[in-house]
């Protein structure tokens, strides 16, 4: 009976496992419902202010903002949004592979890249890769605020307004629903009007103080709220993809226990066997 007592060791062993994933599985459920809740509470700002961007860079006053001009490529600054934690599955390793392939076709065309990260995996990804990571930040929870992002986020501003990067680029996975998360590259800056819009309806404003005070301020908040949402949006893939890979898990655990319970029913059935051979052995003997 070893092999019948090792065999239900390793079922014990698996269940113990099984019920771990069932109830992170449960929390990631809980967990995601709450960031979804998050993720469309802040689209409809989202969506209004970049459309108010959009109408401002298109108005028929004319406004220079750095944000607003298209220079030429020398280096792009990228801000990677990830998870702090692991378990999702492969959430966080797809959108890193879209990044290095994107940042390999640049860096072909002797262009250089600057990488800003939100969150412990890209952190340590990219370092890991040896990538020139020029900020960080990570463990900003499960309710992540604009305040904690404003730091990063002026960082890879302030270098687009000095020159020294002339394209942002935000990467975080887009939510599209519970089974499906799309590692997405959005340019950031520079803003670029679309020539179509402009002609159709040329926007008119009047500013106070004055224009460029106005768009300055508004562009700071804007990419501000579109870094948010890609992070309350990349947090609502996380609970997602947990959530899936728990329930994937706890079923292959499941499956596991089935093999395991059939292999110790045979082993059982043969010891019992060998012993009743054993019995009838012996008393053929006597």
């Amino acid at each position: 009976m070893a092999g019948a007592k090792e065999i239900r060791t390793k079922i014990k062993s698996v269940q113990s496992t099984q019920k771990i994933t069932r109830a992170m599985e449960m929390v990631a459920a809980s967990k995601m419902r709450s960031a979804q809740k998050r993720m469309n509470a802040a689209r409809p700002y989202a969506y209004k202010i970049r459309d108010v961007i959009g109408h401002l860079a298109q108005a028929e006053i004319k406004i220079t903002n750095p944000f607003l001009e298209e220079r030429e490529l020398k280096k792009i600054g990228y801000i990677v949004v990830s998870s702090d934690r692991g378990l999702c599955g492969g959430l966080n390793n797809n959108l890193f592979k879209a990044i290095v392939k994107d940042m390999e076709a640049t860096e072909a065309e002797g262009i250089e890249n600057e990488i800003c990260t939100i969150g412990s995996k890209a952190s340590g990804f990219f370092n890991s890769i040896n990538a020139n990571v020029v900020s960080h930040t990570a463990q900003i929870g499960d309710k992540p605020t604009v305040e904690q992002l404003i730091g990063i986020v002026k960082v890879m501003l302030d270098k687009y307004r000095d020159g020294s990067i002339d394209k942002l680029v935000i990467s975080y996975n887009r939510f599209e629903n519970t089974m499906t998360q799309a590692p997405t590259l959005e340019t950031i800056l520079p803003l670029v009007p679309n020539e179509e819009e402009i002609r159709s309806y040329p926007w008119e404003y009047e500013f106070e103080p004055n224009a460029e005070e106005v768009l300055e301020y508004l562009l700071c908040r804007y990419i501000e709220s579109l870094v948010y949402q890609c992070v309350v949006e990349n947090a609502a893939c996380e609970q997602s993809a947990r959530m899936v890979a728990m329930k994937s898990a706890s079923d292959n655990a499941g499956d596991i226990i089935d093999d395991l319970q059939l292999i110790y029913n045979k082993a059982r059935q043969a010891a019992i066997t060998q012993e009743i051979a054993e019995i009838v052995g012996g008393a053929a003997a006597v």
